[in-house]
């Protein structure tokens, strides 16, 4: 076997090599089925004019760091006009919110994101509006208006068993869902809150207005697709097979204007319930990556995840063979990845190594890559990116003062591009890895023969005559152990590892990808 560290070394320069130049041949664009996407919350990306808020000129300015990171695609948070600032809840869904620009600055920014290859999705929320979207404002005015089935209305007696019954979901702290706008005799439905209301999908309609706003963003705009928010919710739980039948029909109506437009589902439950949503949403995120990832970590366990990503893959490859599984290890409703971690940097860089080497169609959440930090509540999971010290960060978001993420906490990108060891460069040179290798990529998910130690997770990635084997020690302890015959280069490693023959010890944290004989020299 090679002595490691010296192989460590040689592909180091070439990953690094092939981030300074991605025109080449080796690097490929795997979107939509496995390629990198990247969020981005507007509002605190970066801001063009001093007005304090992130807008979509300041974007436009920051597409080739984009393109430098390796992402494929740009998923926008909601970017429609709104009264609240996450903007969740629409009041115009043909319109821009001023705050960000104008329409002709987005579209201006989306032409240049697909001169620089950058596909662009946009969240379309359509469970629910704003109560202070026109239609909603006009069905409060009676019983006969015509915008009142636009909504879900009910007389109090005809609901007095649920209008004291409390119910918290996975995917909403809403304890009661029928709200009083004031009358105390009619009440409408509103699953997360009273300030969204449920449009009522039973309306025909509702449903043409709804296939009209997808067809303008796609037509008129330009956006390649949608990630569509609260997917599950369209209709109750016990109408789960309505559901399914509405989200296949509004993907015939979208692929009818762009037979390759790209839709992502937030179906927030166990892959039971959220497989049957893939033959009308062909990419649903897989939240148990996320909870199961930081599980495997804090608890040291490292067939956890493997194991169950296994299960989950081949449950969906039974329903839809094409699925695309997007993976999160983070996101704008989750506390910031290096909050649950610990704070613990190794761990940190390990959770990305381990997203970016398994299967799937990764998402990185804007500030992961410079480990920004984040509790709940979520404006505080959402602050301001550090794009350099405060003093020098002319674009530098302030519409909230951080509690987390400041120039005492995070490390600003502008002083981690020089450090080969920052977060930065550590998530720039494993998105490299994976668009480089195919293995990585698109290969499958395989269990090694061999069993070890608790704390070491392995699998096998393998795409045509690309197979790649993959050592992550979760522990806090070095192990040593056997290397699989026939794995003999290595392609990528991280934190300490060492080698004498066969045997490998990973150390605290520490992760390793080997290849078979060549596939340093093919992959890059």
């Amino acid at each position: 076997m090679k002595k490691l560290k010296i192989t460590s070394i040689l592909v180091g320069i070439a990953l690094l090599s092939s981030c300074d130049n991605l025109s080449s041949p080796s690097v490929k664009n795997y979107w939509p089925q496995a390629g990198v996407t990247y969020e981005i919350f507007v509002q605190s990306f970066y801001d063009s004019n001093d007005d304090g808020i992130g807008d979509f000129r300041g974007v436009s300015e920051k597409l080739d760091y984009v393109n430098e990171l390796g992402a494929n695609a740009i998923w926008f948070m909601p970017i429609m006009p709104s009264p609240s600032y996450h903007k969740y809840d629409v009041t115009d869904y043909k319109a821009i919110h001023p705050d960000y620009g104008t329409m002709e600055d987005f579209k201006e920014l989306l032409q240049e994101a697909h001169k620089k290859d950058l596909k662009i999705v946009i969240d379309l929320i359509i469970n629910h509006t704003s109560s202070e979207h026109p239609w909603f404002l006009e069905s409060q005015k009676g019983r006969d208006n015509p915008y009142r089935d636009y909504y879900v209305w009910a007389q109090k007696d005809t609901i007095a068993d649920f209008l004291n019954k409390k119910v918290i979901t996975l995917d909403s702290d809403n304890i009661r869902q029928w709200h009083d706008p004031g009358n105390g005799e009619d009440f409408y439905y509103g699953f997360f809150y009273g300030g969204m209301p449920d449009l009522n999908f039973d309306n025909p309609k509702v449903r043409q207005e709804i296939y009209d706003i997808g067809k303008f963003w796609l037509e008129e705009v330009g956006v390649d697709g949608f990630r569509l928010d609260a997917a599950k919710h369209i209709f109750p739980d016990d109408r789960q097979l309505d559901n399914h039948a509405f989200w296949k029909e509004f993907r015939a109506e979208m692929q009818a204007i762009k037979p390759d437009v790209y839709l992502v589902g937030e179906v927030y439950d166990k892959k039971e319930i959220v497989a049957p949503y893939l033959p009308g949403l062909p990419a649903l995120f897989n939240f148990d990556f996320h909870y199961t990832l930081i599980e495997a970590l804090n608890q040291e366990d490292g067939m956890l995840l493997v194991k169950k990503q296994k299960d989950i893959l081949d449950f969906y490859q039974g329903i839809t063979p094409s699925f695309i599984d997007a993976t999160i290890s983070s996101n704008h409703d989750q506390p910031r990845l290096l909050n649950e971690l610990g704070s613990d940097p190794q761990k940190y860089k390990q959770a990305s190594a381990i997203l970016l080497t398994m299967p799937g169609a990764p998402y990185i959440y804007y500030g992961e890559e410079i480990g920004m930090l984040g509790l709940k509540p979520d404006e505080h999971i959402r602050e301001p990116f550090l794009w350099d010290v405060s003093e020098k960060d002319a674009g530098r978001t302030k519409w909230i003062a951080p509690k987390y993420s400041n120039d005492g906490t995070v490390t600003p990108l502008a002083l981690q591009r020089d450090n080969p060891d920052s977060f930065f460069n550590h998530y720039k040179k494993l998105i490299a890895l994976r668009n480089s290798h195919p293995g990585i990529a698109i290969g499958n998910l395989q269990l090694t023969e061999e069993t070890y130690p608790k704390a070491i997770m392995a699998y096998l990635r393998k795409s045509g005559e690309q197979e790649l084997l993959v050592y992550h020690n979760v522990g806090a302890e070095a192990i040593e152990i056997e290397v699989s015959t026939g794995f003999e280069t290595e392609i990528y490693s991280l934190g300490e590892v060492n080698s004498s023959g066969r045997k490998i010890t990973l150390g605290k944290n520490s992760s390793i990808v080997l290849g078979k004989q060549g596939d340093a020299i093919r992959g890059l």
